[in-house]
Parts: C-alpha cells; sequence; structure tokens
C-alpha cells in the first residue's frame, strides 16, 4: 500500500517503480495471495496507471491485466473494488488502451459487479465502464451489448449521489455516440427521471443529469421533442438559474433543442429561456459559460424576426457587441459574438435594435445591419423616416466601404429609398 501511495502521488516514483521490476515480482502467484495482498497489488497498479497512456501501455505489458481480471472475480467486495478502479484508470486515457481491456474481458465483469449489493462496488464499476464507453462507438456497444443500460436504469433508483452521477455518466457517454444509442437510453426509460435529477443537492448529480440530456437531444428533432415534452426546458433553464457548476451542459442542452426548429426555439423563448439567458451574459461568466450562451442564443434568434426581435428586446445585442469589442475578449469569443449576431441579424425587422448598433459596431458588424435596412426601407415608409430621424442615414454616409463590395452594395440600396439632394446634405 505505501508503493502505491507513493506512486499514487509523484509520477517520478512510479516510473522508478517500473524500472525497479517490481510489477513482475509483485504479480507473481497472485492468486494465491490473501486478500490484503491482492488490495495492495492492484492499488500500487491503478496508482501507476492514472499517470499516462505511456505508464498505462507498460502495466498492460508487463501483464498487469491479468490480476486486474483476477481481481474482478474475487469474491471479496475490496478486491473487486481495487480491480475495477485499475480498470477505470488503464481505460481512460485513450481508446486504444480501453479496447485492450475490453478484449480482456472487463466488460462482463464490471456489469457483474454493477449488480453486486455493495453499492460503493457499483459506484467503481459504473465509473469504469463510463472510462470504457466515452471513446467510441465500438466501445460504447460492447457495454450495450452486456445489457447494461437495463441494469444502469435499475440501479439508479438507489438514494446514492455517487452511484446516480456515475450512471448518468455511463448513459451520457453512451448516447452522444449516435442517434441509435440515445435511442436505447431513451427506451429504458430513464427520463423524465433524469430532468427531476436535475434539481438534486448534489450538483454533481445535476451536472451529469443535464449532461445526459444534453447529449440525447443533440441528435434529432425528434429526441428533442421528448424531452421538451417531459418538461426538460423548465427543467433545463431552472437548472442554470439554481447552479454555476451544471450551467454548461444546460445551456448547451437548450441551444440544441432549439437548433431543430422554431417551434422548440419558440418553446424556450415562452419559458423565459432568453431572460436567463440574458441575465447569465450580464454576470460576466468565465469565457467557456459565455461561449455557450452566445452560441445557445444564436441558435433561438435565428428563427424568424419574431425570434431575433425578442433577442434584441432583451438588449443582448448590446452585450454581444460589447463583448466582441473588448480587447480582453477571447478570438474563440469574439468569433462566436460575430457568428451569432450575423445569425440572429439576417431575421431581424425591428429598427430599434438596428439603429442602436449602428451608431456603435465596427464594420464587420455593420455590413450585417446594414443588409437589415436595405431590405426593409425600400418597403417601409415609416421605416424610412425614422432612418433619417434616428441619424441613420447621416451614419451611412461616414462609412467607407470598398468598390463591389457587399457593404458597398447596401449603401447604394439605401441611399437610392432618398431624394439625391437629401443624401447629398448628409454627406
Amino acid at each position: 500500500m505505501t508503493l502505491g501511495r507513493l506512486a499514487g502521488h509523484d509520477e517520478h516514483v512510479a516510473q522508478l517503480i517500473l524500472k525497479k521490476d517490481v510489477l513482475p515480482w509483485l504479480m507473481r502467484n497472485f492468486r494465491k495471495q490473501n486478500k490484503f495482498y491482492k488490495k495492495a497489488a492492484l492499488f500500487l497498479l491503478r496508482s501507476i496507471a492514472k499517470h499516462s497512456p505511456e505508464l498505462s501501455a507498460i502495466v498492460i505489458s508487463e501483464d498487469g491485466l491479468n490480476p486486474i481480471m483476477c481481481g474482478l472475480e474475487d469474491f471479496d467486495t475490496g478486491v473487486k473494488e481495487a480491480a475495477a478502479w485499475a480498470v477505470g484508470y488503464l481505460a481512460r486515457h485513450n481508446k486504444t488502451l480501453a479496447h485492450t481491456v475490453v478484449d480482456a474481458g472487463a466488460v462482463p465483469l464490471l456489469v457483474l459487479c454493477l449488480q453486486d449489493p455493495d453499492v460503493c462496488l457499483k459506484q467503481i464499476s459504473a465509473s469504469a465502464l463510463s472510462d470504457i464507453g466515452k471513446h467510441t462507438m465500438e466501445l460504447a456497444q460492447s457495454i450495450i451489448d452486456s445489457d447494461t443500460i437495463t441494469i444502469l436504469v435499475k440501479a439508479f433508483t438507489i438514494p446514492d449521489a455517487k452511484l446516480k452521477r456515475q450512471i448518468l455518466t455511463v448513459l451520457g457517454n453512451i448516447a452522444k455516440h449516435s442517434v441509435e444509442y440515445s435511442e436505447l437510453v431513451v427506451e429504458a426509460e430513464v427520463f423524465p427521471s433524469c430532468l427531476i435529477h436535475m434539481t438534486h443537492p448534489d450538483e454533481n448529480v445535476a451536472k451529469a443529469a443535464a449532461t445526459l440530456t444534453r447529449e440525447v437531444c443533440k441528435h434529432t428533432f425528434e429526441l428533442s421533442k421528448m424531452i421538451v415534452n417531459s418538461g426538460g426546458i423548465a427543467a433545463l433553464i431552472e437548472l442554470i438559474g439554481r447552479t454555476k457548476s451544471a450551467r454548461v451542459p444546460g445551456i448547451m442542452a437548450l441551444g440544441y433543442i432549439a437548433g431543430h426548429s422554431d417551434q422548440l426555439a419558440l418553446a424556450i423563448i415562452d419559458s423565459q429561456g432568453i431572460i436567463q439567458l440574458a441575465s447569465v451574459l450580464r454576470e460576466n461568466a468565465d469565457d467557456q459559460v459565455t461561449a455557450v450562451t452566445i452560441w445557445t442564443i444564436g441558435q433561438i434568434g435565428k428563427h424568424s424576426s419574431y425570434h431575433s426581435q425578442v433577442v434584441a428586446e432583451a438588449l443582448i445585442f448590446q452585450k454581444l457587441l460589447s463583448i466582441y469589442t473588448d480587447l480582453k475578449s477571447s478570438e474563440d469569443l469574439k468569433t462566436k459574438c460575430q457568428m451569432t449576431l450575423k445569425q440572429v441579424l439576417k431575421n431581424c425587422t425591428y429598427i430599434e435594435a438596428l439603429n442602436s448598433l449602428l451608431k456603435d459596431a465596427p464594420p464587420e458588424i455593420i455590413k450585417y445591419v446594414l443588409e437589415q435596412f436595405s431590405k426593409i426601407l425600400p418597403n417601409d415608409t415609416s421605416a424610412r423616416r425614422l432612418f433619417v430621424t434616428s441619424g441613420g442615414l447621416k451614419k451611412v454616409q461616414e462609412i467607407r466601404a470598398e468598390p463591389n463590395s457587399t457593404l458597398s452594395e447596401c449603401i447604394t440600396i439605401i441611399n437610392s429609398c432618398y431624394p439625391e439632394e437629401l443624401v447629398k446634405y448628409f454627406s
């Protein structure tokens, strides 16, 4: 155990242990040793493997998988736990190591451990299955083939927070790979229970529930609609307002739902989703939260003039512009702001919002605004009048556009809506 603790804390120590050929000596006659020896040996394997894929590969090359598989079959629960931990640490690094673990027969043994009465063993086994299934469809399929989804959903009723989190994580890592896998998870009737768990007092459980919801609804309109019909929008919006640690998957789930159709986006608007997202933007949250919030707003506002107007009325255009022009903003944030403004503005007919952007926006954003004015002004007398009185026409004359560019064409169309004398006056 002492060697295991030292190896776990320091990768250099783990490398020294491997160089001293400790593993072959440790694994010799593993089956004949008592449970305390087995637990210590497996703990050492886990401690070495956790550091890197290179050290994990050495553990495997030194025949470390053989005692691990033996440990999963042991009668002692503690030995099984140590072996399941070791499997997870080996598999989590990459798909090659995960395939090696699967080929050694780990998945059926982990599923058997999952059905053990001991809750701690269930937790660790579910975690190891998650580490295997996250990499590829093929690895996820190896988990599905053992009827694991049904067993996981049954275990979900156990009132243990860590176990619930691990189960939700496994299901999310299965569902993310394809529509078919998501449908298998849904058919196991994990919803709406998953949505209810977004209100769980343990924020890790709530985050895992939001992540599973995101992985399911990202695939198709039908899966998103099922989640919406189960109360998913209200659950996600409440989660975003209640906790910060689970915001990213929750906000992304709303974005995927909205992206599938204008009606689903409208359902988010009707549930005050835009108000909640605007509130998140105003908090000046970290870059990751801000980025996914901007993307989700784009998915909601892109569908129609009404969707766009709701975004505008929440004063989100101005916030996006301030983030875009902030020298401290990352290039990723600026790109997302520009893409969202482009998406939402292409349907915007809300003159007041367009005018407000015209005053402060840089040229690369102004072109989206002027494209809208070039569509609106030729057919709307009141809009033309307002455009003059608000200073819009004067602002247009101050813009220097490249000849034959889109911006230049828009300016030409706008100017043609007014008498030549008026255009010259503002020039």
